[in-house]
């Protein structure tokens, strides 16, 4: 069953200084299955941040649609969260408050549901006892756990990431990805999953797409051939590595060819 639904959607932007229109995204369609987890990768300034806040809502566009459960998207909605790149917490909550914060602003919870699914996520996450803690008291990683069970917590169809582990080293990212897919295992929600690494797409998702140079077209998807629970040790296997590989050279091809336009 389909959970997500982008059909033909372009988007372009105006500049201002040349006066005139600049293609993001082209003809996009892709459609993620319910509790699916796809990922999206491509080279840098292809429109894939562009495509997820259309999806969130928070982005005009000009061709297409996007639809979630068959209902079409027309701005932000419950039925959707994003864990941005940075954690963006409120510093003068604390943990609890932080991970209350979306269900608040939604009104759909009592308070005693709230404190209920605060503290379910908290401990989902791998947090608790730091309930009454400040954002300021807790690592990068930490925070991104916060981040996630305030995007959990709040019940959304469909949960967008948008390069959630970018700031965190390299150690503490890797360590991020295998507790991810951990917290996905039990919570079971619809993923799309931005990030510019492609073994960290494999490594998570069901199937990896491929956008091109900016305009974002889409190129390919992958399908992941790899079972579940996977743990970290997959990406050291050969059939791992010639998969990430095979989606490397097509992002490389999509470079090469900008360089080329940008020599002539």
């Amino acid at each position: 069953m389909v959970k997500l639904e982008v059909s033909h959607v372009s988007k372009r932007y105006w500049l201002e200084r040349e006066g005139t229109e600049a293609p993001a995204l082209i003809d996009v369609s892709l459609s993620v299955a319910d509790g699916e987890f796809m990922a999206i990768v491509g080279p840098s300034g292809c429109g894939k941040t562009s495509l997820l806040n259309i999806i969130a809502g928070l982005l005009p566009y000009e061709e297409g649609s996007v639809s979630i459960d068959g209902r079409k998207v027309h701005g932000p909605g419950i039925d959707r969260a994003v864990v941005f790149q940075h954690s963006s917490l409120l510093p003068w909550r604390t943990i609890a408050g932080n991970v209350r914060y979306g269900m608040e602003l939604q009104r759909r919870f009592d308070k005693a549901t709230m404190a209920e699914r605060a503290e379910y996520f908290i401990k989902l996450v791998g947090l608790s006892g730091f309930e009454r803690h400040y954002p300021s008291e807790l690592s990068g990683g930490m925070q991104q756990r916060v981040n996630l069970a305030r995007a959990l917590a709040a019940d959304p169809a469909v949960l967008l990431m948008d390069e959630p582990f970018a700031a965190l080293d390299a150690q503490t990212r890797e360590f991020m990805q295998a507790e991810l897919l951990k917290i996905w295992a039990k919570a079971r929600k619809t993923v799309l999953f931005i990030t510019h690494q492609i073994n960290e797409a494999i490594y998570l998702a069901d199937r990896v797409a491929v956008m091109s140079s900016r305009p974002g077209r889409l190129k390919d998807v992958f399908q992941v051939p790899f079972g579940r629970p996977r743990t970290l040790h997959l990406k050291r296997e050969p059939r791992f590595l010639e998969l990430e590989d095979t989606i490397w050279q097509l992002i490389e091809e999509e470079a090469k060819g900008v360089n080329a336009m940008l020599a002539d």
